[in-house]
């Protein structure tokens, strides 16, 4: 026992040190994306596993009571005020997670030594507090998988280590799993896969949900708006990654970004663009995301955290489906996106014993049983692929329609801040009719443009 809680101080040790001399250029969150959009009033799920989930990490708590305990069973806390573990979660599931943490200790005795506190931070917050203050931070804390690399970089999270790496691997959806890691390193728990977009729609109103030309013009028929928020690095790119475009980042292991795969500048970037100009003509057309903002709306392109107000909005007529197709030249394309998750990070440590339970804990919120619980609860929709099964998911028309649409989107992987201010940037130039009679080679100018800056920010 002695020789684990060693090499697990050795561990702990060596992460907090080359975390903390972790560098590069930072990456402020999206303004606009999941991290802030879905900020905490949202509701999607996620639940624990108690059962098959907690057999999985059986080996992985055997380690955990054992470097937790001492040979005599008693419980290791630290020196004076390291056996306290601070959680931070948002402000709607506050009261959700201090129950699980009730069912935890109810069922970890090995962990009684430690008290548990959890505390109401967004997830936006949350990142940008630990970034500001490590060592004032939470011990566990949750946040939106766009925040990744700034946290690796400031050296405010610790890698996922032993057994709990293939325990998330083998219990998580494979999208959740990759936006959890940095490099080839896991830095997270996944929690959530419900943080992308889709359509909610006024079924008396919108013929065809399947084909955007025909939701503008029903929109246009009946007087209602159509809203898209086309200025938004967040759902931007469903009109170029539908055209078949590519805009991803290469990180290092440590965070810094290494390449820009990008192909805006080409013919279907260009088609992209015009679909983006033709939908700003519309006297349909309102750039926007929120339902809760939305008037005299008949369509809306939002995520599962507006369900709720969407099913207020459009009442007996609420109904969702996947992105529709639009036509550029001819030529029909299918809305993409990205697709987002929520998280939980662990503060590097240098008691192993504490770093040991924070991992336990970890596991414990983001396993199957707590998950489902977690839906039920404020309806966030679950990573977990044993709870994303349950009759319940399965059943939610808003998940339905975002599971739908993740087939055709890619996972939010990390962007440099200045990123989400070029796309914004963009969208701004479309709806002030900038490029309303741009020629096909104007518009290839404008990419390219766009194109060669989103390169510069990984040199």
């Amino acid at each position: 026992m002695k020789k684990r809680v060693l090499a697990l101080v050795m561990s702990t040790a060596m992460i907090a040190s080359v975390l903390t001399a972790c560098g590069g250029k930072n990456d402020t969150p999206a303004t606009d994306s999941n991290s802030n959009a879905n900020n905490d009033a949202n509701a999607n799920n996620d639940a624990n596993a108690a059962g098959d989930d907690a057999n999985a990490g059986d080996a992985a708590d055997d380690a955990a009571g054992d470097a937790a305990t001492g040979d005599d069973g008693t419980a290791l806390g630290g020196p004076s005020g390291e056996n306290e573990i601070v959680i931070w979660v948002a402000e709607n599931v506050q009261t959700f997670t201090q129950d699980q943490i009730k069912k935890f200790q109810e069922a970890n005795s090995e962990y009684a030594g430690y008290s548990i506190r959890v505390e109401p931070v967004g997830e936006g917050d949350a990142a940008s507090n630990m970034i500001t203050d490590v060592e004032g931070g939470a011990d566990i804390y949750g946040f939106a998988q766009d925040q990744l690399t700034r946290l690796v970089t400031a050296g405010a999270i610790a890698p996922v280590i032993g057994d709990y790496t293939q325990w998330v691997t083998d219990n998580n959806d494979a999208d959740s799993v990759a936006a959890s890691k940095v490099g080839d390193t896991l830095f997270a728990f996944p929690i959530t896969s419900d943080n992308g977009y889709f359509m909610y729609y006024d079924k008396s109103v919108i013929t065809d949900p399947t084909s955007l030309d025909t939701i503008v013009k029903d929109c246009e028929a009946a007087g209602k708006g159509l809203y898209i928020e086309i200025n938004s690095g967040w759902y931007q790119p469903a009109f170029f990654f539908g055209a078949g475009c590519t805009l991803t980042y290469d990180t290092d292991d440590i965070g810094n970004f290494t390449n820009c795969n990008i192909d805006y500048a080409s013919d279907k970037g260009v088609a992209a663009l015009k679909a983006l100009i033709n939908l700003h003509k519309s006297s349909a057309f309102v750039n926007g995301s929120a339902v809760s903002n939305a008037t005299n709306c008949a369509a809306i392109i939002d995520g599962t955290w507006d369900a709720g107000a969407a099913k207020e909005l459009f009442g007996e007529n609420y109904a969702c489906a996947m992105l529709p197709k639009f036509t550029a030249d001819g030529t029909s394309y299918q809305l993409g996106g990205f697709g987002g998750f929520k998280l939980l990070g662990l503060k590097p440590q240098t008691n192993p014993d504490k770093f040991q339970a924070c991992l336990a804990v970890a596991q414990f919120l983001s396993n199957e049983e707590t998950q489902l619980a977690r839906y039920e609860a404020v309806s966030w929709g679950p990573s977990n692929t044993a709870a994303q099964q349950s009759d319940v998911v399965q059943a939610d028309e808003a998940l339905s329609a975002l599971r739908d649409q993740l087939a055709v989107s890619i996972p939010q992987g990390q962007y440099p801040g200045d990123y989400w201010t070029l796309a914004t940037s963009l969208g701004d130039s479309i709806i002030s009719g900038e490029y309303d009679n741009a020629s096909d080679e104007e518009l290839m100018t404008v990419l390219q443009t766009f194109q060669d800056t989103c390169i510069s920010y990984a040199k």
